[in-house]
């Protein structure tokens, strides 16, 4: 059907406002998910089109350079926008097929990985790292100095109490952070092994890996979240197990089949001219600025190394190819023919494995995943069963299994200090849902009794 004959379609059974057709019209050749109308599947086409106004708006006031947001809802895009600049210094437009650095929303994409291999029976939940990292058979934890005692104020070591596994590190209670803070950073540093990122890096991630291994962790395995490494170990856990690299294992097993031809941890060079402008904003009320050049500012996403696979934050991507992503796993683990996970493996993977070990119970966290367990706990419009997670450059996205809800946030903003861009988009995406998921043209769905 053209654009045309929807919207005469559309109109003639009267549920179609003219802001939803402005935001229908503009995905009438978005790549990726199909598109849909906001109304046919029970969303508001005047409500979403806050989003809009809400993002010129942050533009305007110059908290961020520009922005792309997805909403999709029973597998339809209603909403794929773009806001501001891709690059304020050159006057070029953000564009819905822009790339920007995704950093820890690898760590979703990984996860699957490893799932995927766990699936094949290659890898087990329980199976200490060691038995595809030999380094990580003797690991170390610091023991806080004892309170009083002649040495008080300096740290120590202390073998650790039990292996690290695969299930640890999937669920960051392996006891391993970035380095930052740790009593032993120096030696951290020391070793070229601090912080997330690795796009600089010229050598194999394995080797990186290999010598954080030798370092000592922040906690017992299996005692604390303590957000770190260990899904850039699970990347390497992916090439052992696999016998591919991260990226060999990505681009056939993932990318290519749910057909993300965007995704991958360096930018082609010929895309290059899509990759979005990073900005910083230090501090709350401060203006906008362009981040630098080196290290994780602009990155070296296209001029780097490339050696280095980053399965912690390493990856670039689209707001449409990411889209697909999270639509799988909404679908049960499959999309569009493709099968990447059974749909009792999703279940598992969006169920809560670590008790209150994280943000004080209010939330839980899987296999790779925050997992809302209590809308009330949690603060936040949602649903319980809901996942996602976020990037550093101040990318987020959530799936909402109840309302089918796949949101994808982007923009490149590192720091982003005081920003609310993520709880504002949340509230006006709920504010947006007006009926059941299953909602079709001419009929009311209405919701069960709570």
């Amino acid at each position: 059907m053209t654009a045309l004959s929807l919207e005469k379609s559309m109109v003639r059974k009267g549920v179609l406002s003219l802001v939803t057709w402005v935001l229908v019209a503009g995905l009438a050749t978005a790549q990726g998910l199909p598109a849909g109308a906001p109304e046919q599947v029970g969303m508001a086409g005047d409500r979403l089109a806050r989003i809009s106004s809400t993002m010129r708006a942050l533009v305007d006031q110059g908290r961020v350079a520009g922005t792309v947001t997805l909403v999709a809802r029973n597998g339809k895009v209603v909403y794929h926008e773009a806001a501001g600049k891709r690059d304020v210094e050159k006057n070029v437009a953000m564009t819905t097929d822009t790339l920007f650095r995704i950093a820890s929303m690898s760590k979703a994409i990984t996860s699957v990985a490893v799932m995927m291999l766990v699936e094949e029976g290659k890898v087990h939940l329980d199976d200490p790292v060691s038995r595809f990292i030999p380094s990580f058979a003797k690991t170390t934890v610091v023991v806080p100095p004892a309170t009083g005692a002649p040495s008080a104020g300096t740290a120590g070591t202390a073998p650790a109490a039990r292996p690290i596994t695969i299930r640890h590190l999937l669920t960051h209670t392996a006891g391993i952070s970035y380095g930052n803070g740790n009593p032993f950073e120096a030696d951290y540093r020391a070793g070229g092994v601090i912080g997330w990122y690795f796009a600089d890096k010229d050598e194999p991630i394995a080797a990186t890996i290999d010598r954080l291994a030798k370092l000592p962790m922040d906690s017992q395995p299996g005692d604390k979240y303590v957000y770190g490494f260990n899904t850039d170990i699970l990347g390497v856990v992916v090439e052992k197990a696999s016998g591919l690299t991260l990226a060999d294992f990505m681009r056939t097993r993932i990318f290519e089949p749910l057909k993300m031809g965007d995704t991958q941890f360096y930018v082609d060079p010929a895309k290059a001219d899509r990759l979005a402008t990073v900005y910083s904003m230090p501090k709350a009320g401060g203006s906008l600025e362009r981040a630098p050049e080196p290290g994780m500012g602009q990155g070296h996403y296209v001029n780097g190394p490339r050696k280095s696979y980053s399965g912690g934050a390493g990856l670039v991507s689209t707001a449409s190819d990411y889209a697909r992503f999270l639509q799988m796993l909404l679908n049960g683990g499959t999309l569009d023919g493709a099968r990447l996970l059974s749909p009792k493996t999703v279940e598992l993977m969006t169920s809560n494995h670590v008790g209150a070990l994280y943000s004080n119970g209010n939330f839980g966290f899987g296999l790779g995943f925050e997992i809302t367990e209590h809308v009330g706990r949690s603060g936040r419009p949602g649903s319980v069963g809901e996942y996602g997670w976020g990037g550093a450059y101040h990318t987020k996205f959530w799936v909402d299994p109840v309302e089918k809800l796949v949101v994808v946030f982007m923009t490149q903003l590192l720091p982003a200090a005081g920003s609310d861009a993520h709880m504002t988009l949340r509230q006006l995406v709920y504010g947006a849902v007006v009926d059941a998921p299953n909602a079709t043209v001419g009929k009311v769905a209405l919701r069960p009794a709570s």
